[in-house]
């Protein structure tokens, strides 16, 4: 009774893909940087990753379809996928207060 297009196996793929400390910490940069992406030498930078460790976890997000990446001449940027993001928060959320629509202050107090 889903109302998002998230199956269960991509749902998996995501939540085990975000849960590592480095790839979370790129997710996040790339959710702040915005449609513009980063190029992964600013990434390396900004997070203080090691290149070749940085390709992996980028790789490990594009194969859970989290991020996007476009070339650019010699440069690729990386993107978050938006639309994915928020299917996945929609399958977490989808029956939040018993199918309810609730606000932050409503979850905070929720005793499930």
């Amino acid at each position: 009774m889903y109302y998002c297009q998230m199956q269960e196996a991509q749902v998996i793929r995501s939540l085990s893909a975000l849960a590592h400390e480095a790839r979370l910490r790129v997710f996040r940069a790339l959710v702040v940087a915005g449609p513009e992406g980063l190029t992964p030498s600013v990434l390396a930078e900004l997070l203080g990753i090691a290149p070749n460790a940085l390709s992996f976890h980028l790789k490990e997000l594009s194969h859970a379809e989290l991020v996007s990446q476009e070339r650019h001449g010699r440069n690729v940027l990386y993107r978050a996928a938006f639309p994915a993001m928020n299917d996945l928060l929609a399958y977490l959320t989808e029956n939040c207060c018993q199918g309810a629509v609730c606000t932050s202050a409503d979850a905070s107090s929720c005793n499930c």
